[in-house]
């Protein structure tokens, strides 16, 4: 029987640049915003409430509708900048969104909250929380 260990190759761990993990925890977020926000659908009552032109206690209206796309639209751009805008502004426009969509995901819970909402909501919010903790903690430039 032979004993002799044969080295295993090492798995190769590639650094990724801020930039990149900042745009993929946008895309996690934006993804669960949406499903939490999807599956809300198959609540008992959602669609009736919807027929007849309430969401929550807001009636749907063109302006309802404008600012629910604004709110969406913001995070979903937020994907691209993070790439895009300089390291300067990039880090300071994460920690803002971010930190403004923490108590907006919070107030989703308002009213009837199911499980599935309680459970989006806390995962929304650890990603934008490691959004801040990146952006807060980039890597400085050595002079």
């Amino acid at each position: 029987m032979n004993s002799q260990k044969v080295p295993q190759k090492a798995l190769e761990d590639i650094k990724l640049n801020v930039k990149l993990k900042l745009a993929a925890l946008w895309a996690s977020f934006m993804f669960l915003y949406i499903y939490v926000d999807y599956f809300h659908l198959y609540m008992p009552g959602a669609l009736e409430d919807m027929l007849a032109g309430k969401v929550f206690v807001f009636e749907i209206t063109q302006a309802f509708l404008l600012v629910v796309l604004a709110t969406v639209t913001i995070p979903a751009l937020m994907i691209f900048l993070s790439v895009a805008l300089p390291a300067k502004v990039n880090r300071r426009t994460n920690i803002i969104v971010a930190t403004v969509y923490i108590p907006y995901t919070l107030f989703n819970l308002v009213g009837e909250a199911w499980m599935h909402m309680v459970f989006g909501a806390i995962a929304e919010v650890v990603l934008l929380l490691q959004v801040i903790w990146y952006a807060w903690k980039w890597p400085k430039q050595k002079a």
